[in-house]
């Protein structure tokens, strides 16, 4: 059995009620009972790009402070940490043992609202408390399209570079929109709530994250979330930054407004395969939601995009998996009561030819194929 009809055939036999969105060769599957989340996509019929964790899943448990079942696209919200996060009891101190990812969006199922084979739709009401005692009414509406290739194209700009028949290709889109349910308007004195959606993706020893980047003043690659990255595995050339994709040491690096742009990516030349991903961005608004494990001086001097590796928490110890993460936030939402603030992430794979590769690499990403290949 091919690795994505594997990978179908498990999540099948845990999950009777998966949403399988079709067109072709190109495949997504969705789990309701994971909060809507994109658990894995193919654009051949075989390579599954989506990483999930069998073990624990296969356990039919919860475990404590997050459950890692995988998945390309999920849906979290933000803030992590800091006085307004929502990761964290009132009072309680930052570190390992507190850090709780809320039930809603960890281990709560989305209601399905409707499908077809290009879409699904998911929403989900529920109450949050942030760390400084502010209560939120919350309502989540979710919207995953598999898209057409004329869509595809779209994304991909009509002046950048054609498809080739060359060329296997899945795109997938999320949008998703967050609604103030309760009767008071969310204010930035009281914390503000922030659309987060994180995507686990195999990992591979030669695989390599591309993070682009605006020039200008100040700080353009944030690495310090779980200690500075070394730079044998992070490398900033001009505006662009080449993070290792290998999930052989824990690392996290993000993008702050004023440096972002709106496409990160990653290339693996075992399946060659060309992962981009774009996202609704608005240059001009620079509140984002800080996610930092500490009281913080500016709780919206936040990361607009971010890439994650995953590794051993310490030397010898087990880690969650072997998958890297391709990650974007939404402003800070600052909602009026039923207000409502929508952020679209996108997700394409692209497979085949290493010259139509190239093309599209350049065009999105600031630098060549082998430029990715050969940085580290």
């Amino acid at each position: 059995m091919n690795p994505f009809a594997a990978d179908a055939a498990f999540l099948q036999k845990h999950h009777t009620d998966l949403v399988t969105l079709q067109d072709g060769e190109a495949q997504v599957l969705i789990c309701p009972a994971y909060q809507g989340r994109i658990m894995t996509s193919t654009a051949d019929g075989q390579t599954s790009y989506g990483w999930i964790n069998r073990e624990l899943i296969e356990s039919g448990k919860f475990g404590p402070h997050m459950n890692a079942f995988g998945g390309e696209d999920r849906f979290w919200l933000g803030p992590e940490g800091g006085q307004f996060a929502i990761y964290f009891k009132p009072g309680v101190e930052f570190n390992g043992d507190n850090w709780q990812t809320p039930a809603p969006i960890d281990s709560e199922p989305f209601a399905l609202v409707s499908k077809d084979d290009r879409s699904a739709r998911f929403s989900k009401d529920f109450e949050l408390t942030n760390y400084s005692g502010t209560k939120f009414s919350v309502g989540v509406e979710r919207e995953i399209h598999l898209l057409r290739p004329e869509q595809i194209r779209m994304v991909l700009g009509a002046d950048g570079v054609p498809m080739s028949d060359s060329l296997k290709v899945v795109g997938i889109e999320s949008v998703n929109t967050l609604i103030n349910k309760g009767k008071n308007p969310w204010t930035k004195e009281k914390g503000l709530l922030s659309i987060w959606i994180l995507g686990m993706y195999n990992a591979s020893p030669e695989a390599t994250i591309v993070v682009p980047f605006q020039p200008g003043k100040g700080q353009a690659v944030n690495d310090s979330y779980f200690g500075k990255v070394p730079a044998s595995r992070l490398i900033q050339k001009d505006s662009v930054a080449f993070f290792k994709a290998d999930a052989n040491q824990r690392g996290k690096i993000g993008v702050p407004p004023a440096r972002a742009k709106n496409w990160l990516g990653s290339y693996d030349p075992g399946s060659q395969t060309l992962t981009l991903v774009t996202f609704t961005f608005d240059p001009k608004n620079r509140e984002y939601v800080n996610s930092a494990w500490e009281i913080q001086k500016e709780p919206y001097a936040g990361d607009v995009a971010n890439s994650y590796n995953d590794g051993p928490m310490k030397p010898g110890q087990p880690q969650m998996g072997k998958f890297y993460e391709l990650e974007s936030s939404s402003p800070a939402a600052a909602l009026q009561p039923q207000g409502r603030l929508t952020h679209t992430h996108t997700t394409l794979h692209i497979q085949g030819d290493e010259t139509q590769l190239d093309k599209i690499a350049r065009h999105w990403l600031g630098v060549s194929l082998e430029e990715i290949v050969n940085a580290f």
